[in-house]
Formats: structure tokens, C-alpha cells, sequence
């Protein structure tokens, strides 16, 4: 079974994911370390040379590869993956998709000390706080579109709503 978490930057996607894929026994994939190894560099190097437009076409094609192979696993989207490109859709029909949809005040407090999120590049916590709000005002009804919405995210809770679905 192909599971993808989503939801914004800092909600767990990765630490959950790996937590998860453990447990099941499949590979945990991170959708912004594919990019990045495919690229050769890192996503901020991305965006800094090449825009987020390109970014958002190579994590597009980066999904429909993972979506449309036959392989299990848990993936830790990045946090636009299923707002471009129809990527819910492709989410939807190809595995399990579950939004953590944590709310803003957690990720601010989350993600005080993170400087490798281009989206967010600031230091100012007022500012970094009214960019998630963008974000999520603008993402969210798009991940609230997943197979499952898990608003108490604990391990224990992701884990007991896929046992129930799978």
C-alpha cells in the first residue's frame, strides 16, 4: 500500500512518516530528499536558482513517479506537493492519503529555529507566523480533500486510523 502524509512544513510528516513506515515494514520516502537527490543540491539551492515554478514541476514529477510505481510505502510529501499540478488527485488515486493538520501556532513554534525552508526564509517570528497562515488559509482545503484527516497528531493516532482503513 502506498500511504502519503500531508500537510504544512513542520506538521511531521517526516518524523511520523518514518515512525509509520517502521512499524508497516516499507520504505519511508521524503519527497524533498528525492528531489534533492535527484537535483544534486538542496531544495533552497533550487528555488535560488531556478525559481519555485521549476521546483514545483520537478516535486510534481517526483510524485507522479513515486505514485505510478508498484512499489509499498509511507511518503512525507513536501508541503505543496498536493496543492500543484493535480497532485491530491494523483495522491488520492494511487494510495492512502492522510492530512496532520496541525494547527498554526504549533508550526510557528516548530519551526523558530529552521533556516533551510525558502517559503519562510525569515528570523522574525511575527512574519514567519503570518506566512503559515498564508499558507495554510490557501493550502488547506486542498489536504482536507485526503482519505483521512487527523487533527490530534500523535504516532498513536496515525497509526490506529491506518489500521482502520487498511
Amino acid at each position: 500500500m502506498k500511504i502519503f502524509l500531508v500537510g504544512l512544513v513542520g506538521s511531521g510528516k517526516t518524523t511520523l512518516g518514518r515512525q509509520l513506515a517502521e512499524v508497516l515494514q516499507v520504505p519511508f520516502v521524503d519527497m524533498d530528499w528525492e528531489i534533492e537527490g535527484r537535483e544534486g543540491r538542496s531544495i533552497s539551492e533550487i528555488f535560488a536558482q531556478h525559481g519555485e515554478d521549476y521546483f514545483r514541476r520537478i516535486e510534481a514529477e517526483t510524485l507522479r513517479d513515486w505514485a505510478g510505481s508498484n512499489k509499498d510505502f509511507v511518503m512525507g510529501t513536501g508541503g505543496g506537493a498536493p496543492c500543484f499540478y493535480n497532485g491530491m488527485d494523483i495522491i488520492n488515486e494511487s494510495g492512502l492519503s492522510i492530512f496532520l493538520d496541525v494547527p498554526v501556532d504549533e508550526l510557528n513554534l516548530r519551526l523558530a529555529a529552521a533556516t533551510d525552508r525558502p517559503l519562510l526564509h525569515t528570523t522574525d517570528d511575527i512574519e514567519r507566523k503570518k506566512r503559515l497562515q498564508i499558507m495554510h488559509d490557501a493550502r488547506r482545503p486542498i489536504y482536507r480533500k485526503a482519505h483521512i484527516i487527523l487533527e490530534n497528531v500523535t504516532f498513536e493516532n496515525l497509526l490506529r486510523a491506518v489500521r482502520l482503513k487498511t
